[in-house]
């Protein structure tokens, strides 16, 4: 079956695209008509003769993409009108399953389009991807607006009560008919005609947001002409810098370029104050200097339609909207947790707002901490209170050994996972490497994808997606990949990563192993087709093991000797971890509230100053944001202006909550243990979207969530008490 689909900034990510011409419901064949299912043709016709039917990325080219698109979406339309035509009364089978057959080529083509348009983009796949995005929006309309399909579907729901269902097949046309209600089947013709448009414009603001910030990370990079204004970075860092500058044709200079977060990792080492602040700044002001990168009339674009469309569902806003299907249920509910977490989080920051006060005047310096400075400071303080810092640390993260050696030794601890790498696969890009993943049975699992290093043509964050569904319906093994943005080393330097990094790794995945342990009948329910404030669960309980001092001794190995990181250094890396929370928790905590004061707004009442409403919301909110500002501004907000997390980028906080309270539950149970691990896997990483979350949740730990583990684990617990 057709769903939209979505993109996930720096987690689960699958990137949307679209064809065929526009159309509407009397496109469809009338019940007197003939239905002739048209045969695909080229690369992506039919399934990969590769393992796991993965993408034969050798013989795929860039001029392949539109064609297919374009057969793929009108295959669908033809089995959709099929399904629609059909004379027999409608039934689960002929119409809920009928609907989760189609769209089979689209969705081969639509998947690899994704991983070229978001890891390697060219001006040729950008221009398909604009030209196609909003047709496939309005190929979403054509069947979740058709009268005649769900008249089908209405009716097979209605009489759901006297079917012989299976639990899945329950979930499966509750899914389907809550969809096309929420898309708008139930509206009126006028609404469903207004609907249309709306959707079609958004589609296309959504693409060009993503590429034009995209191009803002690449081209608002700092290029710095006087070598010693990067006093502090390591020699590999400046030649890697160099690097970047000669690739741009600036030699003789040096390039700092942007990752997708308000803060860059770059700060906490530079000792050149100014240098410091043009590197923020330039980070604060990409998207919203007036340049042609500036981003601001697309998202008031997309802020007004969103709560047009709001509007015509009799919503109060697009959040009430867009949270229909969420855990947390309502804006509200998700508003009151953020608050809760707020006084503990704003305490904390005052606290180590002053600590690092102390450490400036300590230098004699004569200013007070700017968020430029927090980072450098702050490692100051870290050192001295942990005795350390990240140039001890980061010897011992090798990206490969990390990979190796932590996620898939963890994953092989809890669920007698082993791994084995191949060669025969190939790739989109020579840096990315591949693995079969077997069960504990000795059986194939699945095929994992690793892509870990920044480029310029690849869009910031980190995430998971897949290339094929676990799905029984289909007999399909999942075949899934993760995309991060570690910094590249120099040309013959190793490829070593911070800890973040490290946990990213760890915490994308976690997503993967959602996907690999699907087992579920159908694609719409399988693995990771949960909501927004579910799916980032099990990906958080999965950082969990980056921390776990068997796993840590296990990667944590200096590149150049092998030895491992000595045992004071791994219980300081530990002990380290509830270091410097009200900054690392506020600055996701506020970019959270900042997309609810977006996305609360009524319809009428979006503003035109847009820096001017986010300077509002940002004074108006009890953390204190002028010391930590909002892990994304407004104008770079990837996740909720172009990546499916509108309204929702409280989930990480939300299911944060849920990692730590599990995490709590694996350290009352024995820790890392394979039953511990099977019982995970049994009640939430095996269940897709099957079961209520919060049933699942239970089935799990046995209670409800509670947020103390959260704070806790934060070591926040005593201001919130």
């Amino acid at each position: 079956m057709y769903k939209p689909v979505l993109l996930i900034g720096t987690a689960l990510c699958v990137a949307s695209l679209g064809a065929c011409t526009t159309t509407t419901d009397t496109t469809m064949a009338t019940a007197t008509e003939t239905t002739a299912i048209p045969q695909g043709t080229g690369i992506f016709a039919d399934a990969s003769p590769l393992p796991f039917h993965a993408p034969d990325f050798s013989r795929i080219a860039d001029a392949d993409f539109k064609p297919a698109i374009e057969q793929g979406m009108a295959i669908q339309r033809a089995e959709w009108t099929a399904i629609a035509n059909d004379p027999a009364a409608p039934t689960f089978d002929n119409t809920i399953v009928a609907l989760e057959k189609t769209g089979r080529m689209l969705d081969r083509t639509r998947s690899v389009f994704s991983v070229k348009t978001g890891t390697v983009t060219n001006d040729t796949l950008d221009a398909i991807d604009a030209e196609l995005s909003p047709k496939l929006a309005a190929h979403s309309d054509a069947l979740y607006l058709n009268e005649a399909i769900f008249q089908r579907v209405q009716t097979v729901y209605d009489a759901r009560a006297s079917m012989d269902l299976t639990g899945e097949d329950k979930a499966l046309l509750e899914r389907t008919y809550e969809d096309f209600v929420h898309a708008g089947a139930k509206l009126s013709p006028d609404a469903k005609a207004q609907l249309r448009e709306i959707n079609t414009t958004l589609s296309s603001l959504s693409t060009k947001f993503s590429q034009t910030l995209t191009e803002a990370d690449k081209h608002q990079a700092l290029v710095v002409a006087d070598r010693a204004a990067l006093a502090g970075l390591s020699e590999a860092e400046i030649a890697a810098a160099a690097q970047a500058a000669h690739e741009r044709g600036l030699d003789g200079k040096e390039i700092i370029t942007l990752q997708n977060t308000t803060q860059q990792p770059k700060l906490d080492s530079l000792t050149n104050r100014d240098t410091r602040r043009e590197l923020f700044e330039k980070s604060w002001n990409r998207t919203s200097d007036g340049s042609a990168t500036d981003t601001r009339g697309i998202i008031k674009q997309l802020a007004t339609l969103r709560a047009k469309k709001a509007a015509l569902f009799g919503e109060p806003d697009f959040a009430s909207y867009q949270m229909y299907d969420r855990m947390a249920g309502d804006p509200q509910t998700a508003i009151e947790f953020m608050k809760g977490l707020a006084g503990p989080t704003a305490a904390a920051q005052l606290r180590e707002a002053a600590a690092i006060n102390e450490e400036i005047a300590a230098e004699g310096k004569n200013f007070s901490v700017e968020p430029y400075d927090w980072d450098f400071y702050a490692q100051k303080v870290r050192a001295k209170k942990f005795d350390i810092d990240a140039g001890q640390i980061k010897p011992y993260f090798q990206v490969d050994r990390v990979l190796e050696d932590g996620v898939f030794y963890a994953a092989n601890k809890l669920y007698g996972l082993t791994f084995k790498k191949r060669d025969d696969i190939p790739t989109w890009h020579s840096t990315v490497s591949v693995y079969t993943v077997f069960d504990k049975d000795g059986s194939e699992l699945a095929l994992f994808y690793f892509d870990p290093f920044k480029r310029d043509n690849k869009r910031g964050g980190a995430w998971m997606s897949s290339f094929v569904s676990q799905s029984h319906l289909f007999g399909e093994k999942p075949v899934i990949y993760n995309v991060l943005n570690i910094a590249p080393p120099a040309a013959g330097e190793p490829a070593l990563a911070t800890f973040d990094d490290v946990t990213t790794m760890f915490h994308e995945f976690g997503h993967a192993l959602h996907g690999m342990f699907a087992d579920q009948k159908y694609p719409s329910l399988s693995g990771t087709a949960v909501a927004r404030d579910f799916v980032e669960y099990p990906s958080q309980a999965n950082e969990k093991w980056a921390e776990e001092p068997t796993v840590l001794a296990n990667y944590a190995k200096h590149y150049e000797t092998g030895a491992a990181m000595p045992a004071d250094l791994l219980t300081k890396v530990q002990e380290s971890q509830t270091f410097n929370q009200g900054y690392a928790l506020g600055e996701t905590l506020a970019a959270a509230m900042l997309d609810m004061n977006w996305h609360t707004l009524p319809d009428g009442k979006v503003p035109e100053d847009v820096n001017g409403f986010e300077a509002a919301a940002l004074e108006a909110n009890p953390l204190h944001t002028d010391l930590v500002p909002p892990r994304y501004r407004t104008s770079y907000f990837r996740h909720i202006w172009s990546g499916g997390y509108s309204a929702g980028y409280y989930a990480y906080l939300w299911t944060e909550m849920l990692s730590a309270d599990t995490g709590e539950w694996f350290d009352e149970n024995g820790g890392m243990t394979r039953a511990n691990g099977d019982h995970f896997r049994a009640t939430i990483l095996s269940r897709g979207g099957t079961v209520d979350y919060g049933e699942a949740f239970r089935a799990m730990t046995g209670k409800d969530p509670e947020v103390e583990p959260m704070l806790r684990q934060r070591g926040l617990l005593d201001e919130a008490n």
